[in-house]
């Protein structure tokens, strides 16, 4: 609901930072290249980094990674392909590819976006702390990346919203008035996100907050995918490839080793 009520306020407001789940037919890669283009970022510098950080800060990786693949996530293509009736061990392959396409265009949004902020920040430019995506493509590309942003920032906002709607209700399908009244349900849980919005405020840190909450409970949801790719009861004659399992339980690892850093920095930072 937090990452909703974000998601409501960008929608409404024009104020937050989000380019996750990008579609191949998007206007957001275009647009958001097109700033990047503009902006002349130090490509070499970013790609040196990224392989040797000067600094390594695990709360910032930590909150990128939950906002992308974090908390319920995990779930959220498969809840809407099951409600559709797709699944089995037939359609393994083609929901591979689904998966595949949805995480390399996402990455390449969030690398789009990240070298656009840099270039404008590498030539001088001092970002917003209210609105900094907005500022980033203000001070970048004027006037018309500003707008353009909107553009960007609407279609992002407006497919999360609805995804992390359906997302989180999808989990009480057994209720059965839910069940039965999915589409009121879905509107209502918009509607308490919006309010919760107008009551807090402050959109930027909300997406924030819910970005850094779903990477620290990531090695929960991963690890239950993992455990249930293991359960013939639940996979029949389907067997997870060993290394796809291998790669999994390594990611596992890696993010309970990053949350657990991400939570000490927090701490630290809090106690200054």
């Amino acid at each position: 609901m937090i990452a909703t009520s974000g998601g409501v306020s960008a929608a409404g407001r024009g104020v937050t930072l989000t380019c996750s789940r990008a579609s191949p037919v998007s206007p957001r890669p275009s647009v958001t290249a097109a700033v990047m283009v503009w902006t002349h970022p130090d490509y070499g510098a970013a790609a040196r980094a990224m392989v040797m950080p000067s600094r390594v800060a695990f709360l910032p990786i930590v909150t990128l990674v939950g906002g992308t693949v974090g908390g319920y996530i995990t779930f959220a293509g498969v809840h809407r392909l099951l409600d559709a009736g797709i699944g089995g061990p037939g359609d393994a392959r083609r929901l591979g590819r689904a998966a595949v396409t949805g995480i390399v265009v996402t990455a390449f949004m969030r690398m789009l976006l990240f070298l656009a902020v840099l270039g404008v920040v590498g030539r001088g430019g001092v970002l917003d702390r209210s609105n900094p995506a907005a500022s980033a493509f203000r001070l970048g590309a004027g006037e018309w990346g500003y707008h353009l942003f909107g553009v960007v920032l609407w279609a992002a906002a407006i497919s999360s919203v609805v995804g992390c709607s359906y997302t989180s209700l999808s989990f009480f399908s057994g209720v059965e008035p839910l069940r039965r009244r999915s589409g009121l349900a879905v509107a209502a849980f918009i509607g308490v996100s919006l309010a919760i919005d107008l009551v807090i405020g402050r959109p930027v840190g909300l997406l924030v907050a819910a970005g850094a909450l779903n990477g620290l409970i990531l090695p929960v949801t991963l690890g239950v995918v993992l455990v249930a790719a293991r359960r013939r009861d639940l996979l029949g004659a389907y067997r997870h490839p060993r290394p796809l399992l291998v790669a999994g339980w390594l990611a596992w690892a890696v993010s309970l080793v990053a949350g657990a850093r991400a939570v000490a920095e927090a701490l630290g930072w809090a106690a200054k």
